[in-house]
């Protein structure tokens, strides 16, 4: 994997993921999270270029913006990318070593490649292979239903979990996502070790809306977990 340099400076990276507005991606940061993100993907939590962009400026720059592609080309990630100043990009479904190779070629050394694995069968395998791209930073590990590929609000088996993809990952930078709330944040990174714990829609209102209180609740968990 490449080198890192801001990623993952602190114990536990956490990242407050489907963003759609200027006051909830300013919540996270003030909540002390590392990364918010936004989706570039058919979802009732999906933003557009032009949105992001109008954002993006009045964020901290020590904070981590994540672009969310599924099945994207190419060409849309790059311009995406260019037009909101994103710091990285997380890459689902079927997305080869080639398109990450070409991502790092356009978009140059700073750029964080996060590569998403759904846990279930072969997950361990895919992780390892993932894990073989010199051009992936980290991989998130997240489950998924017949309709949804992420944000799904459901949870894969932290135990079976443990045993397989996190307990044989080694140097891995493992991102545990999928169901994740303040109410079980700490036991997931208790039972994962996890290099990094993300969040959607555990942390929402409503699709799209994030709740404060539940923003700065999961984030204050997460660290604490870490320091116990």
């Amino acid at each position: 994997m490449t080198a890192l340099s801001s990623f993952g400076v602190a114990p536990l990276w956490v990242k407050i993921c489907a963003n759609t507005s200027l006051e909830d991606a300013q919540l996270a940061a003030a909540a002390g999270a590392d990364a918010v993100g936004f989706v570039f993907a058919p979802s009732p939590r999906r933003v557009t270029a032009p949105q992001v962009a109008a954002i993006v400026p009045y964020l901290p720059a020590a904070l981590e913006k994540i672009g969310v592609f599924v099945d994207a080309t190419l060409d849309e990630i790059v311009s995406t990318v260019r037009t909101c100043g994103l710091t990285g990009v997380q890459l689902h479904s079927e997305a080869s070593p080639e398109l990450s190779a070409m991502l790092r070629e356009l978009l140059g050394p700073k750029l964080r490649i996060l590569r998403v694995v759904h846990f279930g069968a072969g997950a361990a395998e895919q992780a390892i292979a993932a894990n073989q791209d010199p051009n992936v930073d980290a991989i998130l590990i997240d489950s998924r239903t017949a309709t949804a590929v992420g944000g799904t609000g459901v949870a894969f088996d932290w135990t079976e979990a443990r045993q397989t993809v996190f307990g044989a990952h080694g140097k891995f930078k493992l991102i545990a996502a999928g169901g994740l709330s303040a109410a079980n944040v700490a036991e997931a990174i208790a039972t994962l070790r996890p290099f990094g714990v993300d969040v959607a829609s555990g942390v929402e209102l409503a699709p799209g809306r994030k709740d404060p209180a539940k923003v700065l609740a999961f984030v204050a968990n997460a660290r604490a977990a870490v320091r116990e």
